[in-house]
């Protein structure tokens, strides 16, 4: 896997589905894949403030209530640490149309001065490489990679790690030899424009 650049592996929890209704980030995590290692100790977690209350629907998805994120930092001063976290690598997420559409929202909050870099997708990567299954959430995905579930499953970190693990084992079950053979298979549909 000589071939893979560093990768930024990365996650948000919400206060709901779409940020064009004013959902926001609760929690992001972030881990780095460095030589097509998992570099798990090195991780990035943080809260965030969302300057809202937490619907409980959101709160029965991933266990986080107002309480915990009273005392958090804001996104226009998490979005900014994690990205420097982030700096030097492409982003990589389960179903990142999603998540990039929660940070391109939440970016608007840090007046404009942050960049995204790109991000390729493990949803569309499984899509690829497994074409006559039908499903391919994240638990479907890492079960057929013959990965194990982690018990704190819908929190950030959790499911950073557990895609980091999935996205290595496909790019193997694959034989993906090249960025340009990896980016046909998981790119966004659309290129992220900042």
């Amino acid at each position: 896997m000589s071939f893979l650049p560093p990768f930024t592996v990365f996650d948000v929890e919400t206060t709901g589905l779409d940020p064009k209704r004013g959902h926001r980030i609760v929690e992001i995590a972030g881990v780095r894949i460095e030589n097509g290692i998992i570099q798990a100790e090195m991780a990035f977690e943080a809260y965030v403030n969302p300057e809202r209350l937490i619907p409980w629907e959101a709160r029965q998805v991933n266990n986080i209530d107002d309480a915990t994120v009273a005392g958090a930092k804001t996104i226009d001063q998490v979005l900014p640490q994690f990205l420097t976290f982030a700096e030097g690598s492409l982003l990589l997420a389960h179903n990142a149309d999603f998540d990039m559409g929660f940070l391109r929202a939440e970016k608007e909050f840090c007046w404009g001065y942050v960049e995204l870099p790109e991000c390729l997708c493990t949803l569309h990567l499984s899509r690829s490489l497994f074409p006559q299954e039908f499903r391919h959430n994240l638990d479907v995905m890492a079960l057929r990679c013959g990965l194990t579930l982690p018990t704190d499953r819908h929190r950030a970190l959790p499911d950073v790690l557990l895609t980091a693990q999935a996205f290595l084992r496909m790019i193997e079950k694959g034989n993906i030899r090249s960025m340009d053979e990896l980016r046909k298979r998981a790119a966004l549909k659309t290129m992220v424009k900042n």
